[in-house]
């Protein structure tokens, strides 16, 4: 094989287009890693839309990992103290569906959970979905992407009546203000930032403000930065609103003809002036003005967001209050403008239309909705009331469940808890009493095999074809064009073959992941997310496309855009924003302001506990080390973890640059070297959060965070736990690295 396969990267968000060839190539050397091991050549697609030809560094060493450490055939064990023994696909599928009838018949389906991952392929999580919420009637599947982008799903359906970004890659390079809060864009979506950076630079009257308490590289490149106090975000955003307001930079007549609840909002922001605003936030007033003055001069603004806002016990809140900005100012559903969620995973928004979290149903349909119930049992040939009518477990009540005894089966694939989970010294526990759990996933070991009965090899990226879609909507084929080592299989198929020797054979008679891609955008028929007019062989001829993309009969308006007599969604077919025509997909169209209070953190600082530790990710690290951990450049990039503290902090507590510093919570305590820098806000501190017991000793930053979560989309507060800091003298030094050889 020579030809070049275009395909997209599966590490954060973004979607890049990646043009993949192999190791070997006529008239040159073959490519090769630093131990001189064949690799993949990966290089950026200039035809893909969302990148245009660039390509990170993890992007750009995907190929590397491969063939490192991959778990080759299914293995299992009776017990947690016994050692693998490897047995055949037949054996393991036997042990998973005797397991999987012998809970549902005594413990009832809701005793059976699965937790899946934003790394899925769509069709992986569709043909989990119709097992488990459909077959088996356990709403018990939630993924990764409830610790990642459940705020902003619940954020959008509260103020717009439905999930889905409403703006596009295109419009980072035509707004006049960029207000970027709580995500480091440099590091975390380096792509979305060139982008962004590059059209910065070109036109110095746009401005870009960045919300962080670290002086990031992101934040670097901001006219204003604004390093607020964590938990402070919506004292901000309500202090901005109040300013726009008084200066009378609002749309009033959007706001009469397109939104509700208005009056109440505007009671809430009344009470949050400047100088309180500014006292509460540890921000200059001037530098709150000057961000009000620039929100309300610009004709576009474009807001960005990610983990900062999202992992917080008031997530879906954040989100709202900085909908409520572009409301109030008809910034919205036109090129420029509009709140824009940064997704953290490859293919989270494709788990969101495939139905993937606890509480969705296929097509942007809810659980709790009975006719949306009734619309997927037709289309499934399910009988009327199959679909258990109560939202399933969240990833923590999953935890909790294994604790009282009232889980009896977990199915982890993709994914790692016992490095991503909040409160991990319990997750860990509750893991231990776990009756059964499967472990599906491409690499071995991981934390999270450690706690696991049975072993499943799963392909991966690059040896499975199956469809993403990421942060704009945009949808990509992403084509196999390597075999899976070993006996490793696609995960839906997987899930497919436990389906039919669980009984349901006509359910799961697909020959291939094109035939499964083909019944899910059935169910996305007139919903805010048609995909209709998608298929395999479409994508592949024509390319990534953005949804909606409905498949009935098309006519031509007048400025030549594609309309459909029955389309319902509140913008055109193929407009690459939503919201054009200000309709939204609430019942009277109308977006609805949220009037929310700041309730701040909830383990604020104390005497005890002083600091505020915040986590995030570093630039050539992704997650939980699993990939990234396993390639060379990316491993020296950032070889070891280490805990940012300001230099006023640090003096006070006499501590050193690179001396070791005992971190305690209320859960646990941990070590790292300490970086003593002026990047972070007094009384701060900042862990990145990629390292788990594999790849360092005691430096596990989530065995430090509490599960504490927001109460609407049950996203945990992961950044942010009240710490201590003890210095490590000497003579009590430990030693965080591991020899990595000794451990993979």
């Amino acid at each position: 094989m020579t030809e070049v396969t275009k395909i997209l990267c599966p590490y954060c968000g973004v979607g890049c287009g990646l043009e993949v060839s192999p190791p070997a190539q006529p008239g040159k050397a073959t490519h090769r890693d630093g131990q001189g091991n064949p690799i993949w050549r990966v290089r950026g697609d200039k035809a893909h839309p969302s990148s245009q030809g660039m390509v990170c560094v993890k992007g750009a060493t995907i190929a590397e990992s491969l063939d490192k450490n991959r778990l080759h055939y299914p293995m299992v064990r009776d017990s947690l103290d016994q050692k693998f023994r490897r047995v055949s696909w037949d054996e393991a599928f036997d042990l998973i569906t005797k397991r999987i009838q012998t809970v549902r018949f005594t413990q009832g389906p809701e005793a059976i959970c699965m937790y899946g991952s934003g790394q899925f392929q769509t069709e992986d999580y569709y043909i989990a979905q119709k097992l488990l919420k459909g077959c088996l009637g356990s709403n018990n599947f939630d993924a990764n992407s409830r610790l990642c982008m459940s705020s902003a799903v619940a954020g959008y359906i509260q103020s717009f009546g439905a999930d889905g970004p409403p703006c596009c890659y295109e419009d980072l390079e035509l707004t006049d203000c960029a207000f970027l809060i709580g995500t480091n864009t440099a590091e975390c979506h380096p792509i979305v930032f060139n982008r962004l950076e590059k059209y910065h630079k070109r036109n110095r009257k746009v401005k870009m403000i960045v919300v962080d308490p670290r002086r990031t590289p992101t934040a670097e490149a901001a006219d204003l930065h604004l390093a607020i106090r964590p938990g402070t975000d919506i004292d901000l955003l309500n202090g901005i609103a109040h300013l726009l307001m008084r200066w009378n930079y609002i749309d009033v007549g959007f706001i009469d003809d397109c939104t509700s609840n208005f009056p109440a909002y505007a009671e809430v922001i009344r009470h949050y002036s400047p100088q309180i605003v500014a006292d509460r936030c540890g921000i200059d007033i001037k530098d709150l003005e000057t961000a009000a003055r620039y929100w309300g001069e610009s004709q576009r603004v474009l807001s960005l967001w990610s983990m900062g806002v999202n992992q917080s016990s008031e997530g879906t809140a954040k989100v709202r209050t900085i909908i409520n900005l572009h409301l109030m100012t008809g910034q919205i559903g036109k090129p420029g403008a509009g709140p824009f969620s940064l997704t953290g995973q490859p293919n989270a928004m494709g788990g969101r239309e495939a139905g993937g979290l606890a509480h969705l149903l296929p097509g942007y349909r809810l659980v709790k909705n009975p006719q949306h119930r009734a619309e997927v049992e037709e289309i499934w040939g399910l009988k009327r009331g199959q679909i258990s009518p109560n939202p399933g477990l969240t990833a923590w009540d999953m935890i909790t469940g294994l604790e009282d005894g009232t889980v009896g089966l977990l199915w982890i694939a993709a994914t790692n808890p016992a490095v991503s989970m909040p409160d991990l010294e319990r997750t860990k526990a509750a893991l231990m009493r776990s009756p059964f759990t499967i472990y599906q996933d491409a690499y071995y070991p991981t934390e999270t095999a450690t706690y696991a009965h049975v072993l499943l090899p799963a392909a991966q990226w690059s040896e499975k074809t199956g469809v993403m879609t990421n942060s704009e909507r945009t949808v990509t084929l992403c084509p196999a064009f390597r075999r899976p080592p070993g006996e490793a299989k696609a995960d839906w198929e997987i899930f497919a073959e436990v389906g039919r020797r669980l009984g349901f054979v006509g359910e799961f008679a697909f020959a291939n992941s094109a035939e499964v891609y083909a019944e899910f955008v059935k169910l996305t028929r007139d919903r805010p997310c048609d995909m209709t007019g998608l298929s395999h062989e479409q994508l592949r001829s024509q390319g990534p496309t953005q949804w909606p993309h409905p498949a009935e009969e098309m006519g031509r308006t007048g400025d030549g855009e594609k309309t459909s007599p029955h389309h319902k969604s509140p913008s055109t077919p193929s407009s690459k924003r939503l919201y054009t025509n200000l309709r939204f997909h609430t019942p009277d169209g109308r977006a609805r302001f949220g009037a929310y209070h700041s309730r701040g953190l909830a383990e604020p600082p104390d005497p005890d506990y002083p600091f505020v530790l915040t986590t995030g990710r570093l630039y050539g690290h992704w997650h939980t080390l699993t990939r990234t951990g396993r390639i060379e450049k990316t491993r020296q990039m950032h070889p070891e973890p280490f805990i940012e503290i300001h230099p006023r902090d640090a003096a006070r507590l006499e501590i050193t640059d690179n001396q070791l510093v005992e971190v305690r919570s209320r859960r646990s305590k941990t070590f790292f070297p300490a970086k003593i820098t002026k990047a972070i806000a007094p009384g701060t501190v900042f862990v990145p959060m990629h390292w788990g017991a594999l790849w360092a000793d005691n430096a596990e930053a989530n065995a430090l965070t509490h599960p504490e979560s927001c109460p609407d989309s049950l996203q945990p507060e992961l950044k942010a736990c009240a710490v201590q800091l003890i210095p490590v003298t000497a003579e009590l030094t430990v030693n965080t690295k591991v020899s990595i050889a000794a451990k993979i």
